[in-house]
Formats: structure tokens, C-alpha cells, sequence
């Protein structure tokens, strides 16, 4: 046996052992009896210290590729966030309850190999800690094309929206399923996913197609359905942003939003989906930077509102997961209170997790100080250590349901067959060829040989890849990368190359926030030559120019969402998705262009 397979073995039995899981009546009198609660997760708690629990309800970033990474790119970036060169390093001078990965440059995640080796080492660095707790490893993977972290060859389904045009609750649940199945063979264990918003505003810049569509009950039946999924493959899933972020048209990352609606309209559009995650027995909620005013008058957002986080969420809905916040650093959490507060505020208003700490100025990161902060409350009366308590006991539970400490390690060698096989890849397409909508026709489908298309708009390999499949049906293509802003000069190069073909296939990507990609399409339009618009984003783009006569939504730009795509252009298959959605007449929101519900097909 090899020096590092004989410590995970050792260390994990002594781990179990330490922790009296499955231990008599002598462990557990140790560890003071309390009723309904698990004797060995007590006994934990009552080895650490204060400093110890505090650390349990943070989530770091860290750089690096591997646990002992020597990278210089990725030292550097460690030294200036948290002045030490790695994740082991991190969580021998920390102690964090968790670590979350970021596809970002330097990245945590390269290839399914390289993260199931880097979240062992996590897991080895978590285990030599004084009282050794296995780490939450998380990262924020809802699929789609906007927040993905975990790239090909990872299974890439289509997102809650195009989940929300299926109408199929049974398709939503095997897209999480295979993702948790995925997440856990290299050592994930909590997905910050399903999006439990209803997302009822189309000016929304940070939600829109994360959320399954704008009716609640739709919404109540998908994100349940992503719930079950993640849980059913042994990942914690994580419904958010609570109390929900729909309906505004502030990004919380930048701004502070406010949504306006009353009780009895937060009772009926944003409640349904998280009630019905916590019926599903949902394992985490995610709060958000957003002020309600008719759920807590006093201006504190969300993150930090004690009548929404406890008097709602836990007494009104009787919610008793693990409560985590959405990043600290966001500017809808920042702008009323200083960095030192917060995550005392977020505590005393019912959090138990803390997502991500901000740096300063200068780069270093604050989780220092807001852990001292913390301590400092409990030290001084404000906090009790027993409030604490609640919140680590929690996260320590959770730990033991999902299995982490007897199994916190994944097996390397098996990997590959796990993630990206054919049997996924083969239900990612299933699933996404149900999901593209037709809300405009006049031209499709297309014949298979012989046609010039050229192919423009958004995104250099979201053109080309849907270029490609065009071509295997028999066309001639030429392709022209535009981007969300082109200029004129990139316009008029558009509008002249679809003078010389067929057919124009465009692009778009919230071309409704984009008065670029609107000339764009009316400027093609204006060429006389049949024009397809293709939204990979958001369905909204149509009420921007109203004289396309073919327009279809794919809610996404994955490789299976393109192929899905071509696959209606060419009537391979009959489009199947329905608005998620309603498309309002631009510039007034309140008149409907395409109900809610709409979608076209092909018939026979």
C-alpha cells in the first residue's frame, strides 16, 4: 500500500472513529447528550475551539490547479489574496470550512483528472488540521452558457431556461443527476444550483435564462426537479437567490437592488419554487444581496435581514438546512456596512455559511478580519458561542449525511469513465433537442445541399461551431464573428457578405441591451435575402426588430444547444420548446408581442 493510499485509509478510520460516529453511550455522554442530535457530530463540536468554529463557516477561494501548487502565476495570486502559495498551505494557516472552485485564470479546473487530484489534496490538507473535518468543496454550476465552471469534457446540459421550454420535470431531474454524478467523481460535493428565481423582469441583467422562465408554478416544478437530482447523486444542491431575484433590473455583483413587490406578490410569483425546494427536502439555500422592503422595511439587504432569513425562511416556511450567502464582496452587500460588519449581521439574521470573502484595495484578501469580527462578537456578548454552535452543527451535519467524512476522497483511476462518457453525452443531446423554440417561420426548414449560408453574429466559436454543422448537412458556409457590439464598419461587412450568399443565419446575445446587434439584424434584414435569427441567450430579441420573419431561441450556445439548433433549421427534428417566458413589445413591458407558453412546430 502505498504512503498516501495508507493515510487515507488510517485517516479516515481515525477520523470516524475521533468524530464517534456509530460510537456507544460512553462517546456520546462525553459529548453531552442533547436530544435529536447526532452524538458524534457533538463530539466534533466540542473539540473545537471558537476560532476553529468560526473558520467552519467560511468558504475561501484559492488559485492553483493542484493542493501544493508551485505555480507562479497562481503563488503570486495566493500571496496577494491570502499571503500564502496554495490550498494546503490555506488550510493549514485557516482552517476554512470550504473551498470553492472558479473557472477563472489562474484556474482550479483544467480536466477531470487534475480536479479530482487537487480536491484530494484539499481533502489530505482538511484531514492534518488539529480536529480534522473534511472540507465543502463547491463551485457554481448551473450549466447553460452564463454560469458554468466545469468545462468539456464534462457533460454540458442546457440551462434552467431551455430546462423551463422542455416542460419536463423528469428531464430537469436527469440533467442534475448526471451533473451531481459528474461533480462527485472529482470531488465536488456542493453545487451552488437549481436558480430558484422567476425571473418576471425581461431588463434582468443577472438572472434571465438562469432562472427556468417567469411563472412560478413552472419555476416550482423544475428547480424541485434539479433539487432531487443533485441529491440523488450525493452532491448538496443549493437553491437560490432567496427571497428571489427575478424582478429587477440592478445586477447585485455591481448595484443594489431593490425589489418592489409587495407581500402578497412575493406570497404568489417568488415563494412557490423555494417552498417547494424545501418540501423536496433541499439541502442548502443561498441568500441575496437584494432589499425587499415589504419583507423587512428597514433597508438591510436580504443577506443580512433577520425578518427574512428567520422570520420568514426558517419560522414562516420552517426551513432547517444550511442558510449560505451569496459572495461577500458583491456591491449589494458592501454599500451599507463595512466589511467587519457583515458577517456579524449575516449571522445574527440566521446565516450559518459565509461565501467567499472580498479583498481590499490593495488585493489582500478580508476573510482575517471578518473572522476576527466574528470572534470578537462572541467574545464580547453580542453573538452567543451557542448561536455559533448552530450554525457549525449544521455544516458538520451536513458533512456526515452527504458522507464525507468516511468518504472524503475520490478514486482517481475512475474518472474518465465516470465523466463526459457516451451514455451522458447521448442524454445531454436527448435533452437539449427538446428545448429549442420556434416563435417565427417563414423560411424554415431548409433545404440540405446546395445552399450558400453564411453565418454571423455573437461569439467567434459559437458562429464557427454552428458553421460547422451546417456544413455536415450539405450547405456552403462562410462565417463572420461579429460580438455583442459591433461596429458599423463590422456591420456593412455583415450586410455585404449576405448579398453573396442564400441564406443569413445571426446570432444574437441579449441584443435586447444592445443597440449594436440590433442594426446589425435590421441591417441584414434590410438586404432583401432570407434572414434567421438565432437568440442563444435570452428570448427578449425579438421585440427589437419585429420585421425578422424567422426567429428561433436555443437559451444557450453549448455545442448540443448549435446542434440542436441546425437540426430544426434543417427539419431533422420538429422544434418542441415553448416560451418559458413572456416577450413584451419593446420599450413596453407591460404589452405582450409572444405570450408565455408560445412556440411553433413543423407538424406533418
Amino acid at each position: 500500500m502505498s504512503r498516501r493510499r495508507r493515510f487515507i485509509a488510517v485517516g479516515t478510520a481515525s477520523l470516524v472513529a475521533m468524530a464517534g460516529l456509530g460510537a456507544g453511550t460512553a462517546n456520546a455522554a462525553k459529548a453531552g447528550h442533547q436530544p435529536g442530535k447526532d452524538r458524534g457530530v457533538l463530539k466534533i463540536l466540542n473539540r473545537m475551539t471558537l476560532e476553529e468554529k468560526v473558520a467552519q463557516l467560511f468558504v475561501l477561494q484559492v488559485y492553483g490547479t493542484s493542493a501544493d501548487t508551485t505555480d507562479p502565476t497562481a503563488v503570486a495570486a495566493n500571496q496577494k489574496l491570502w499571503g500564502v502559495d496554495n490550498a494546503q498551505q490555506l488550510i493549514a494557516k485557516y482552517h476554512p470550512g470550504g473551498i470553492i472552485y472558479y473557472y477563472v485564470d489562474p484556474p482550479n479546473l483544467v480536466s477531470p483528472q487534475q480536479v479530482a487530484h487537487l480536491s484530494n489534496g484539499i481533502q489530505q490538507a482538511a484531514m492534518h488540521t488539529r480536529v480534522p473535518i473534511p472540507a465543502t468543496i463547491t463551485t457554481d454550476q448551473e450549466q447553460g452558457s452564463i454560469v458554468t465552471r466545469v468545462p468539456a469534457p464534462f457533460t454540458q446540459f442546457p440551462g434552467a431556461q431551455a430546462l423551463g421550454a422542455a416542460r419536463s420535470p423528469q428531464d430537469a431531474y436527469t440533467t442534475s443527476k448526471i451533473t451531481g454524478e459528474e461533480l462527485k467523481a472529482i470531488g465536488i460535493t456542493q453545487d451552488y444550483a437549481p436558480d430558484s428565481d422567476v425571473n418576471v423582469n425581461p431588463a434582468n441583467p443577472v438572472i434571465g435564462v438562469r432562472s427556468p422562465g417567469s411563472d412560478p408554478s413552472l419555476v416550482a416544478q423544475i428547480a424541485p426537479a434539479e433539487v432531487d437530482g443533485y441529491q440523488a447523486a450525493g452532491i448538496i444542491a443549493t437553491a437560490k437567490h432567496f427571497p428571489g431575484h427575478g424582478d429587477t433590473d440592478t445586477d447585485s455583483h455591481t448595484g443594489v437592488p431593490i425589489i418592489n413587490h409587495t407581500k402578497e406578490q412575493w406570497e404568489q410569483i417568488d415563494e412557490p419554487p423555494f417552498k417547494a425546494d424545501i418540501a423536496h427536502g433541499v439541502d442548502s439555500i443561498m441568500t441575496a444581496h437584494i432589499i425587499v422592503p415589504a419583507l423587512d422595511p428597514s433597508g438591510d439587504p436580504a443577506t443580512l435581514s433577520k425578518p427574512i432569513l428567520t422570520g420568514i425562511l426558517r419560522d414562516q416556511l420552517h426551513y432547517k438546512g444550511v442558510i449560505v450567502t451569496d459572495a461577500l464582496g458583491m456591491a449589494g452587500l458592501r454599500a451599507k456596512y463595512g466589511d467587519d460588519r457583515i458577517p456579524v449581521l449575516a449571522v445574527k439574521a440566521g446565516v450559518d455559511q459565509l461565501e467567499k470573502p472580498p479583498a481590499d484595495d490593495s488585493g489582500k484578501g478580508l476573510y482575517g478580519l471578518q473572522r476576527d469580527s466574528l470572534v470578537n462578537a462572541v467574545k464580547s456578548g453580542e453573538i452567543s458561542e451557542s448561536r455559533i454552535d448552530q450554525s457549525v452543527y449544521r455544516i458538520l451535519k451536513q458533512k456526515l449525511d452527504h458522507g464525507l467524512f468516511k468518504h472524503p476522497y475520490v478514486d482517481e483511476s475512475k474518472v474518465a469513465s465516470r465523466v463526459g462518457t457516451p451514455a451522458h453525452l447521448a442524454a445531454e443531446q436527448r435533452i437539449t433537442d427538446k428545448t429549442t423554440t420556434l416563435v417565427k417561420n417563414d423560411a424554415l426548414p431548409l433545404k440540405k445541399a446546395g445552399q450558400k449560408v453564411f453565418v454571423t453574429g455573437y461569439g467567434v466559436t459559437t458562429t464557427q461551431t454552428l458553421a460547422n454543422d451546417i456544413a455536415k448537412r450539405g450547405a456552403v458556409t462562410s462565417v463572420l464573428q461579429t460580438g455583442t457590439t459591433p461596429s458599423q464598419a463590422t456591420i456593412d461587412q455583415s450586410v455585404a457578405q449576405a448579398a453573396n450568399n442564400d441564406v443569413t443565419v445571426v446570432t444574437t446575445n441579449a441584443a435586447w441591451n444592445s443597440t449594436a446587434q440590433q442594426n446589425l439584424v435590421k441591417a441584414l434584414v434590410a438586404t432583401g435575402k432570407p434572414v434567421i435569427v438565432a437568440s442563444v441567450r435570452d428570448a427578449y430579441d425579438i421585440g427589437y426588430f419585429p420585421d425578422v420573419k424567422n426567429y428561433l431561441v436555443t437559451y444557450g450556445y453549448t455545442p448540443a444547444s448549435l446542434e440542436s439548433l441546425t437540426k430544426v433549421l434543417f427539419g431533422e427534428i420538429s422544434p418542441k420548446g415553448k416560451l418559458p417566458v413572456m416577450i413584451p413589445v419593446a420599450g413596453h413591458p407591460d404589452q405582450t408581442l409572444y405570450p408565455y407558453g408560445y412556440g411553433l412546430s413543423f407538424g406533418k
